[in-house]
Order: C-alpha cells, then structure tokens, then sequence
C-alpha cells in the first residue's frame, strides 16, 4: 500500500484546507464582499463574446496596463496571474532555494508556511508583539530569504505601522513580501511605494473588496527588476482570458470599490460593539473582518451557530489566538441577523 513516505518530505504533514459542508449558510467566514458580485465584471460576463480556440496574452498584457493606469506606475511593475496564490507561490519558486529559511509571522495568514514548504523552504516562525504589530528585530535578525506579512493582518485584522515596514525593507538582507489582500479596506498602503525599495513585493487579489473571489485574480506590484524576474518564472497563459477582461472592466470602474469601502468603514464599529455588548473582547481591525475573543468556548460558538444557519471561523485553538473567532463585517441588516443568532447560543449555552 502507497503511504505518503512517496510524498516529499517537505509535504508529508499537509492536510486539506478549510472546506466546509454547506446547506445554505449564511457565509461569514470568507471575508468576501457582502454587497455582491462586482457589477462591471458581471456587465462584461453577461455580454461575453469570446472566441476560445485560442490561448489569453501570455502575461496579462491587458490587466497590466489597466492596473498602471489605475496606481500611475508601469505596467512592467506589475505580476498578474490566478489568483494572489498563485503570486504567493511564483515568490517563493523565484527566490527561494531548497532548505532556505522564510520568516512567517505569528498569527498571520494560515497558507504561508504550506506555500514555503511546497516550495522546499523551512519556515521561521517570529510572534507579533502583544498589539499584533511586527517584531522588526526579531525579523530583521532571522538568516531568511524572504520575509512575508499581511497587512491588514489576517486573521487579527490590524494593519502594520508603516514605519516597522519601511525599516524592515532597510535592515532585512532578502524579498520582503507585504500581502494586501484587504488593502483596499486600509488607509495605508506600499503599493505605490514598490519603487523606492530594491526587496518589496506587495500582493493584491480581485476576490475580497473587487468581490471576483470566483474568478481567481490577483497580481503582485514590484520594481521592473524583480518584476521581470517573477514574471520569467511564472507559469505563462496563467491566467484564463474571461478573468482577465472581466478584472479589467472591474479595474476600469472604481464605484462599486468605493461603495464596498464605505460600507465597511461604516458597518465595522458598529458590529464592534454589538459584539462587546454580548460578551466579546473584539480586537481593532482595518479590515473588513474582526476578529474576537469569545464569552463561551469558541467550538461551541462556532457549532452551534452553524446550527442555526451562520458560519464564522474559528481560530480558537491557534497559538496567540486562544478562544478567537473571526467574522465578516456585513451590511446592518446581516450583522444585526448575525448578532442575533450569537445571542441566542449564548443564552441557550448558559
């Protein structure tokens, strides 16, 4: 009987990700856009016209351009591809070396170290301080290749002060990879930056405030040195050329972008303090998601909401997240349905 002894050594441990069984829950665990399909893209899917036989622009040509117009850089600073995973994984294939060490955050998003290990790399675990911002010492003095943070910080929702970055991409001697996968929910950015340092990559994706998750786009902002480096690794034809236009016509028309931004901004203090009303400790997020410390076990809170028809998502048994739960901030009337239902398993848990 095959084991997985024939799996590489650096993949042996791996399990599937996150993939609950729905029936038709209200889904909150995602951090997608409550407000719906991105309309442009929906405009541009319902009057396709498109010929299949042959293959998209090799690198995105067209996205590429559309994104430079929108943040006034080249279009050669620009990574597109399937989905910001993708640009996960085209940063490690380009520089990373088999046993080389990459330093990961503590909390921070869950598929950074399957992305290091899949690519042969070893990663460095260096915990946030006790606000969640980053150790700049503990970083910097990590033998790493490559550095990665979120930010905003996904699970804990925060963004990183950007003077803790800005000297990271000073004293750290590899790739630093800044991951704005809710960037457009944040006040502060590198994006626009990505030219004034030699190490920044900066990551951004179409599925969260752009509410393309379906679609799978994202795209990596560099300098045209690195750029090019990524770009000659990269799986070429990557990206299938239906997202490609559809990313296009959503880039194109910023309205829906500015209306989702708006709603959170709006929404997120609000389900803040409903949630300290019923009990939970809510931690400040820059993003369209909170994360909270829970009044009752967080597996019960998580289960028993699912009974009755809401999915948040637990990280309640992460180390430097004990007992945490995270949501999606929503529009009022979902929030206010979510609340309720919390409420009734608090009181049905008492």
């Amino acid at each position: 009987m095959i084991t997985r002894d024939i799996m590489r050594d650096t993949t042996r441990d791996f399990q599937k990700y996150y993939n609950p069984k729905l029936r038709g829950e209200l889904r909150m665990d995602t951090n997608t856009n409550v407000l719906g399909s991105n309309p442009a893209a929906m405009k541009y899917l319902k009057h396709l016209e498109i010929e299949l036989d042959g293959y998209p622009n090799t690198y995105s040509d067209g996205l590429r351009q559309a994104l430079a117009e929108l943040y006034g850089l080249e279009t050669e600073n620009f990574v597109a591809g399937n989905g910001s995973d993708e640009m996960l994984d085209v940063s490690f294939k380009t520089f990373t070396n088999w046993g080389d060490n990459c330093v990961v955050p503590v909390p921070s998003y869950t598929l950074y170290e399957y992305f290091v290990s899949m690519n042969g790399g070893k990663p460095v675990q260096v915990d946030l301080t006790d606000d969640f911002q980053l150790d700049v010492d503990g970083i910097c003095k990590a033998d790493a290749k490559i550095a990665i943070m979120p930010s905003p910080n996904n699970p804990t929702g925060n963004t990183f002060k950007q003077k803790d970055i800005e000297e990271i991409l000073t004293r750290f001697k590899g790739m630093v990879i800044v991951d704005e996968a809710y960037g457009e929910y944040a006040k502060n950015s590198m994006l626009k930056r990505v030219n004034e340092f030699e190490n920044l990559i900066v990551l951004r994706t179409f599925s969260k405030a752009y509410a393309m998750a379906a679609l799978r786009v994202g795209y990596a902002v560099t300098n045209l040195n690195v750029s090019d480096m990524m770009n000659s690794i990269k799986i070429p034809y990557s990206l299938n050329k239906i997202s490609e236009c559809a990313a296009m016509a959503a880039v194109k028309d910023q309205t829906f972008i500015t209306k989702s931004v708006r709603m959170v901004t709006n929404e997120r203090p609000k389900l803040a303090s409903g949630l300290e009303r019923l009990g939970f400790e809510p931690y400040p997020s820059d993003s369209n998601f909170i994360l909270a410390k829970c009044p009752i076990d967080h597996s019960v809170m998580v289960s028993k909401l699912k009974e009755k028809g809401v999915l948040i998502r637990d990280f309640g048994n992460k180390r430097r997240t004990e007992n945490c739960v995270r949501m999606t901030v929503g529009t009022e009337e979902l929030n206010d349905y979510m609340l309720k239902k919390i409420s009734e398993v608090l009181e049905e848990s008492k």
